[in-house]
């Protein structure tokens, strides 16, 4: 037996026996992504409900999420998830910090960047999704077009483009959380009872 061959027989296969963390990372940013919307579109003020949501379930659990997704090579799954978990807990910070009176509140300028950014970015990821299912590509679709809207409502001032903002993300959330719930009603009854809309992939 050579060498090489030697080598190949002593090479183990891991198989992937963990479960699937992509739910609940869709789970943590549609909810919270609802509920935040909500207030954007007057429902509610700007309170700790959101804040805490925020911290825990949209960010650091979308974290969590974006780490097991790391182990399991999927770089989309990793680079999604923690960027919009930290992006969760920035958006606190960016409320919470003022308040202490050690930093000044970002004015309208400043938070019209900061969203336009995170509009450039989630828009690279939506190209992503095209190799991906229809329930995924509404959800990253809709929420480019959400980051825009705030960036344009905050710019202008415009109450009107800030409720249809609201009205626009609660949908976005709506798509997530079907996205993140039908894998796991699929997965427990082993067929598709919530389709998420398969793309045929080229060759």
């Amino acid at each position: 037996m050579t060498a090489n061959t030697q080598d190949a027989a002593n090479v183990v296969a891991i198989n992937d026996t963990t479960a699937n963390p992509a739910p609940l990372g869709l789970l943590g940013f549609g909810m919270t992504t609802i509920l935040l919307n909500l207030h954007n579109a007057g429902l509610f003020p700007m309170d700790s409900m959101i804040l805490s949501m925020g911290i825990f379930y949209g960010g650091l659990g979308q974290i969590i999420v974006g780490i097991m997704e790391w182990k399991k090579n999927n770089t989309f799954g990793a680079t999604a998830f923690t960027s919009y978990g930290l992006f969760w807990l920035t958006l606190v910070a960016l409320i919470i910090l003022p308040k202490t009176g050690s930093v000044p509140a970002p004015g309208d300028s400043a938070m019209t960047a900061y969203l336009v950014m995170w509009g450039a970015f989630t828009g690279v990821l939506f190209i992503g999704t095209f190799r991906m299912n229809r329930a995924m590509q509404v959800v990253f679709g809709s929420l480019t077009v959400l980051f825009f809207l705030l960036a344009a409502g905050d710019m202008t001032g415009n109450h009107m483009i800030k409720f249809i903002a609201g009205c626009e993300g609660i949908f976005c959330g709506i798509s997530a959380v079907y996205a993140g719930l039908a894998q796991v009603i699929n997965e427990v009854y082993g067929r598709t009872v919530a389709p998420l809309g398969l793309v045929r992939q080229p060759g």
